[in-house]
């Protein structure tokens, strides 16, 4: 059992580390990893990840560096470049952001001034951090007018955005998040950024593999700049890139480099070109649909057992699921899944009487497990290995999470992944 590609030399030269890192190869094999936010990626993203990229220093873009030595760097990037562009059909693409958080801040920087108003998703609603919430810069150093989801229906309320938009004109709207189960309605969005001149923000960092499947409505030609993540459901390595317009292309580029970053990691960025070679093959489409009709095949199962999941199911591939009804928090039901071999995370829901660190719900997605070659037919043992571990966690039966999770590994010895041979 060891971790691909393998590592002898770092297994030599510091096994504690290289302990470590084949201990999580396995413990990512046997475990239901339902985090909403994470993949698997191919082992070609795998090795490009960890190459001689990563001694090379590149400020600037390619052409215009401030280091020598590049003739072989620029071709990395203007290769991960034209990718991104081919595969959403964008005019313009950086692919220097080191994460999703620091794209986010660059479009504050292109398009704001410190004491702008922005409007954005609130973070209990399914918002992400950096769309303005309190205890984030983007909170601190803007004025964030935030918008949530309707009470009866979970859905995000499109009135009050409006509504906010009309009465205090914010300078950026942001769409999209962190925990929203349903399509965002991109063309609504960008109606009302254009009656008050805002810069609509798409942040597609959760569906962009979603997106570039065809398996979620795209933003292009919706929101002159789209920010995301690689990794999720896009199955990259852990970047970001921002996609925009040929209008906001430059203030793009000049708030990553210089606004806000050094030189852009060349190794991943490697990766990042591997993994939209990957996402413009055919199989990825199948793939991408794949991670939603899993999603809806859980979220089904899950309300016949009598969960409660917030809008009622899910479009795409994510789930956020009030366990209120079940007497028992998401912060407890997530430790005992964790134990019982399925990982989550604990998640506020819309409204929620509960602190943050200790909500009310759980959230779960389905993008790891559909590239393990999970199917439909399996979302309901699923289900059902979840509603045992939450009994068993309010009945404080950790013997029956130990089965649970041993049943869990016998499912999962059938379905390998990549970065590990058992």
């Amino acid at each position: 059992m060891t971790h691909q590609p393998a590592i002898p030399t770092l297994s030599s030269a510091d096994p504690e580390i290289a302990g470590l890192i084949e201990a999580e190869a396995a413990r990512q094999h046997d475990k239901i990893r339902l985090i909403a936010s994470e993949n698997y990626v191919s082992q070609a993203v795998l090795e490009a990840t960890g190459t001689v990229l990563t001694n090379k220093y590149s400020e600037g873009y390619a052409g215009k560096r401030y280091y020598e030595g590049q003739q072989l760097i620029d071709p990395v990037e203007l290769l991960a470049i034209e990718r991104a562009k081919a595969v959403f059909g964008v005019e313009h693409a950086n692919v220097q952001p080191y994460s999703g958080s620091p794209a986010n801040l660059a479009a504050y920087l292109a398009f704001a001034q410190p004491g702008d108003t922005v409007l954005g998703m609130a973070l209990p609603d399914g918002g992400h951090l950096t769309h303005g919430w309190s205890v984030s810069a983007t909170g601190k150093w803007f004025n964030a007018v935030r918008y949530g989801v309707r009470k009866e229906t979970g859905r995000v309320d499109l009135d009050q955005v409006r509504d906010l938009a009309r009465e205090h004109r914010p300078k950026l709207i942001f769409a999209g998040g962190t925990a929203i189960p349903r399509t965002i309605d991109f063309p609504a969005f960008a109606e009302i950024a254009r009656e008050v001149d805002a810069v609509l923000v798409a942040d597609i960092a959760h569906i962009a593999g979603l997106v570039a499947g065809g398996a979620h409505p795209s933003p292009v030609g919706h929101a002159p700049v789209i920010t995301t993540t690689t990794h999720k459901t896009l199955r990259g390595p852990r970047g970001a890139m921002i996609l925009s317009d040929a209008e906001h292309a430059k203030a793009v580029d000049k708030a990553v480099f210089p606004g806000l970053q050094g030189g852009p990691h060349n190794h991943t960025t490697a990766a990042i070109a591997v993994a939209l070679g990957e996402a413009a093959k055919p199989g990825f489409r199948d793939y991408a649909h794949a991670i939603v009709a899993n999603a809806r095949a859980l979220a089904e199962a899950l309300i016949e057992r009598g969960y409660d999941l917030v809008s009622g199911g899910t479009d795409n591939h994510l789930l956020l699921v009030d366990l209120t009804s079940k007497q028992i928090g998401g912060k407890p039901a997530a430790k005992a899944l964790d134990a019982a071999g399925i990982e989550l995370n604990y998640n506020t829901v819309p409204f929620d009487p509960r602190k943050p660190f200790d909500p009310s719900g759980i959230r779960l997605g389905t993008a790891a497990i559909t590239t393990r070659g999970l199917k439909p037919e399996h979302q309901p043992l699923i289900a059902e290995w979840i509603d045992r571990t939450i009994t068993a966690a309010v009945a404080e039966d950790t013997a029956a999470l130990q089965k649970i999770s041993a049943e869990v590994r016998e499912l999962l010895s059938a379905f390998p992944i990549p970065g590990y041979r058992a």
